[in-house]
């Protein structure tokens, strides 16, 4: 199997980010991994497979030929338009370049138009937000490539014990600050570590296609941060209802059809317990 994953130069664009940096920490001791960072920081500018990148400013096209990736997971934050652009040269630098594969790091926000049920694999996206308009702009860029040569994960909410989401809850909590909550909606969950170990799985298997990648059940936001600053230990908070709607809405994706092994897919329980080791 090690001669097998060593043959993979993978490529994390945006590896500097939340999720990228964990998916970079995933996959560097099986696959020769580089990623690239946007900010100045001496821990990446040190390490000779990190490349500062700047999507508004470089060309993505100079780190491809740089690197010479078989994989490349984007995870990139930043300027929508710029991102485009930087996808659009992604998507010539594949049609040279048959033995190279995309994974992208898409939305579950690629559904917010839609409210009255969950989202599977196959349903049309349909957003009212920018930034899904933004994911789906560039997932239908993917679609018109070979199928083998795209992965197209849409991922739900995101946590874990370093995340934006939870350091802000914490932040709030010290500063006495009441943590916003949605009570009509309807989510599902995963975690840092939970996507790592699917992609690694996706990487190893030559997977392909369209992955919802949330937790197997569906929670009330509300509900679900609640017992998030339960597992903080912390027994004085104030939550901030904000209604967009008067009904129930649905922003969650589930899997149907292009489903992982069991022992990757998992609960919003068994998130709640990995925030609160």
């Amino acid at each position: 199997m090690k001669e097998r994953e060593d043959k993979h130069r993978v490529l994390i664009l945006g590896a500097s980010g939340f999720l990228g940096n964990a998916i970079y920490k995933e996959l560097c001791s099986y696959f020769n991994t580089f990623g690239t960072y946007n900010t100045e920081n001496i821990l990446f500018e040190n390490n000779k497979h990190f490349l500062q990148y700047n999507v508004e400013e470089d060309d993505v096209f100079e780190i491809l030929e740089a690197v010479k990736p078989t994989i490349i997971i984007s995870s990139i934050r930043g300027d929508f338009s710029a991102q485009v652009i930087a996808h659009s040269h992604i998507c010539d630098y594949l049609k040279s370049h048959r033995e190279c594969k995309l994974i992208f790091l898409s939305s579950s926000n690629v559904f917010d138009g839609y409210s009255k049920f969950p989202s599977y694999e196959t349903d049309k996206t349909l957003s009212h937000s920018i930034y899904g308009h933004f994911k789906i702009k560039i997932e239908n860029m993917l679609m018109r490539l070979p199928k083998r040569q795209i992965v197209v994960l849409r991922l739900p909410m995101m946590f874990g014990v370093q995340s934006p989401r939870v350091q802000e809850i914490r932040m709030l909590l010290n500063e006495k600050e009441p943590v916003e909550v949605f009570p009509n909606l309807i989510i599902n969950v995963s975690t840092d570590s939970k996507l790592t170990q699917q992609i690694h799985y996706i990487i190893n298997r030559n997977k392909k296609g369209i992955f919802h990648l949330g937790s197997n059940d569906l929670v009330h936001h509300d509900e679900f941060i609640e017992d998030i600053i339960k597992t903080l230990n912390i027994e004085k908070y104030t939550l901030k209802q904000v209604y967009t709607t008067n009904d129930e809405r649905y922003l969650a994706v589930l899997s149907k059809y292009n489903l992982l092994p069991k022992h990757l897919h998992f609960s919003s329980q068994e998130v709640l317990f990995e925030l609160s080791v």
